[in-house]
């Protein structure tokens, strides 16, 4: 079954021209590319926010539901798989400019249970960055409840020295934000909900959708086509749990380039978020955010959001930016559940940005691909 095109843009923030980027020119831009995604990987419906100048422009094609043919919309809730590691990340790097924490802490300071265990005397950087010695994806399928997990943690042994490899983890970055919250004296959800996407002007963002905005929901549909939700997991909602809409990621970046109007300490967690800890190939890892200094090149996006980096454990390397905020490099994140696929990427010494959410996984090389080919005119 193929889904009809459909295309609506709406102007939120937009002017008719912008910096000699005409709309029009844009316009067809995403258009070809929505076309294109959509008819080659089945897609029912995608939404895009592109930002150039620092003005975003949201485009929004196909169905949220089928059955029900409703049309996305600038209110369509996408779940934005692990973009969700960067608002994690947020409320980390929120905590740590509060003095609710320090990246030097230790995790049994704050997980008393997990005590003289390899991961307790683990510090907080090494967890937020994928560097604890080989955290896995995901954690095994018995792991349901929070005794079940911090037996899992305290069991634990590390395959690698601290520091020394990268491996993507939700168990790993999903402990970061567990803790932040508790630093913060909240549980994660609730803090997310009404702390940081209302400091972030994110009005239509959540992780646990409530009734009255169900109707908004889309649903996800995975390789049979079935309508799916994601399903509940252990530190879901700190590893990949929100959703969200095209327009309020859009503000999610317009606040990381400092082109919003938001509390300082919060301007200043968001900037500390793109400080380099360390290089995997062409990726400099941040805290959430990975990053590519300029030049940057297709090729280099592409290696770095490969399945070999995501899936493999990679030795790491001193960063050329260690401790320093990357604001001339593309900062991206792309983000799966069964039923969607999603990817954020800026430049913010460009003031450009991209946000491309669709109810249906297809691979990442095609995100990164789609946005570097409507965005490259104007890098």
């Amino acid at each position: 079954m193929k889904y009809s095109l459909k295309s609506v843009a709406l102007l939120s923030f937009a002017t008719l021209s912008i910096n000699g980027y005409a709309k029009e020119t844009l316009k067809g831009k995403v258009d070809k590319q929505a076309h294109t995604l959509m008819e080659k990987y089945n897609i029912p419906g995608i939404s895009f926010a592109v930002i150039i100048d620092g003005k975003a422009q949201l485009y929004h094609y196909g169905y949220a539901n089928i059955e029900k043919k409703s049309p996305v919309t600038q209110s369509t809730l996408f779940e934005i798989g692990s973009i969700s590691k960067t608002l994690s990340s947020t409320m980390l790097s929120y905590a740590i400019q509060t003095d609710a924490l320090s990246l030097n802490d230790k995790i049994e300071k704050y997980i008393p249970e997990l005590q003289g265990s390899a991961i307790g005397q683990t510090d907080i950087e090494t967890i937020a960055t994928y560097a604890a010695g080989g955290l896995p994806l995901q954690f095994p399928s018995d792991v349901t409840h929070y005794e079940e997990m911090i037996r899992y943690y305290k069991n634990w042994k590390p395959e690698f020295s601290s520091k020394s490899h990268r491996l993507y983890s939700n168990v790993s970055i999903g402990l970061s934000g567990y803790i932040a919250a508790m630093s913060l004296n909240g549980q994660y959800s609730k803090l997310a909900e009404e702390k940081i996407f209302p400091s972030l002007h994110m009005t239509h963002s959540y992780i646990d959708v409530p009734k009255d905005k169900m109707a908004d929901y889309a649903y996800g549909y995975n390789v049979k086509n079935e309508a799916i939700h994601v399903n509940p997991g252990m530190l879901d909602s700190e590893a990949y749990g929100v959703k969200s809409t095209a327009a309020d990621l859009a503000q999610f970046i317009l606040a990381n380039m400092g082109l919003a109007d938001i509390d300082p300490i919060m301007q200043k967690a968001l900037d500390e978020t793109r400080k380099g800890y360390y290089r995997v190939g062409s990726l400099t890892q941040g805290l959430g955010w990975e990053m590519y200094p300029s030049p940057f090149t297709l090729d280099t996006l592409l290696e770095g959001n490969s399945t070999e980096i995501i899936v493999n454990s990679k030795p790491i390397s001193r960063s050329d930016f260690e401790n320093k905020v990357m604001n001339d490099a593309w900062v991206n994140k792309t983000g799966s559940t069964n039923g969607f696929g999603g990817y954020i990427a800026y430049v913010p010494s460009k003031k450009l940005g991209i946000v491309i959410l669709a109810n249906k996984y297809y691979p990442n090389n095609e995100r990164i691909q789609a946005a570097y080919e409507i965005l490259k005119s104007a890098l």
